[in-house]
């Protein structure tokens, strides 16, 4: 008997991460938490789990350099049920099982609140989430929250500024907490490509949670979701481009690294904005 076939089903999701993504996925991981400086000697993290391929690849991924590395930190995995049906609710811990990854669960009536607005039920959710897991992660001592945006989040989000916000803004490694004071948001998957979290999910036969509320319901087990949502008109454009350049992900993640200030008419900073005109 081989001994692969020995390894327990975690102990196959941990080795595919290791040797066969270990250039996609690990060393990009790694990368991330190096060259940001994302984890430091007594950091206690809160790996945030929303049961979906990113947060639930980071959580592994944050588990094993805990393991590996010669600085210590600790972790707590948490995961809030904003009022997630049964079904849902049970994939995601059937996958932390399965993962080996021991989650905190807390409730919450976010779903409820989100699905009675009228307007903007999407954006009040997400500042709920947000604001409900920064402070969950206060109350557990914790000094850092961790998210699991990526790479082509990354990409994406500066499109979309850009195409519908009328302005130039990035998504940063890490950053301090404005209403939170001490906590820290870190983003260990920044230098990972989606592409890369899809194909190491398929190989593994995982099943996620998508988003889970009210208005994507059916589409639980699907990969990307968004429908017809703005992000997904935009991971659409940006696939279509790719065609032509297969460098265009790489050159706006390089954009955003090297950026000209002197070039621009105006910019925003710490909330106060400037004109060239003040030192033209």
């Amino acid at each position: 008997m081989s001994k692969e076939s020995e390894l327990m089903p975690y102990q196959k999701i941990e080795r595919s991460i290791t040797k066969k993504y270990r250039k996609e996925i690990w060393n990009q991981f790694i990368k991330a938490v190096k060259d940001y400086e994302l984890i430091q000697d007594g950091d206690k993290i809160a790996v945030c789990i929303s049961g979906g391929k990113d947060s639930m690849l980071m959580a592994k991924l944050l588990q094993m350099l805990k393991r590996y590395s010669d600085v210590p930190f600790e972790l707590v995995f948490l995961v809030m049920d904003p009022g997630y049906n049964a079904i849902n609710r049970q994939k995601i811990e059937s996958n932390a099982e399965l993962l080996h990854i021991p989650i905190t669960v807390f409730e919450t009536n976010i779903f409820e609140i989100a699905n009675n607005t009228d307007k903007y039920p999407c954006y009040l959710c997400a500042k709920m989430r947000r604001g409900h897991l920064y402070s969950q992660a206060q109350k557990l001592g914790c000094n850092k929250i961790a998210l699991g945006h990526h790479y082509s989040d990354v990409i994406e989000t500066t499109v979309m500024a850009m195409f519908y916000g009328s302005q130039l803004q990035g998504m940063i490694p890490k950053l301090h907490s404005r209403n939170f004071e001490g906590l820290e948001l870190i983003r260990p998957m920044y230098c990972i490509h989606e592409d890369s979290i899809l194909a190491w999910k398929r190989f593994n036969d995982l099943e996620f949670i998508q988003c889970a509320c009210r208005f994507t319901e059916n589409c639980t087990m699907c990969d990307n979701g968004g429908g017809g949502s703005k992000r997904q008109e935009i991971k659409m454009l940006i696939k279509r481009l790719k065609r032509d350049n297969p460098n265009i992900e790489k050159s706006i993640f390089n954009s955003i690294h090297n950026v000209h200030l002197d070039t621009f008419p105006s910019y925003k900073t710490k909330g106060e904005k400037y004109s060239f005109l003040d030192n033209y």
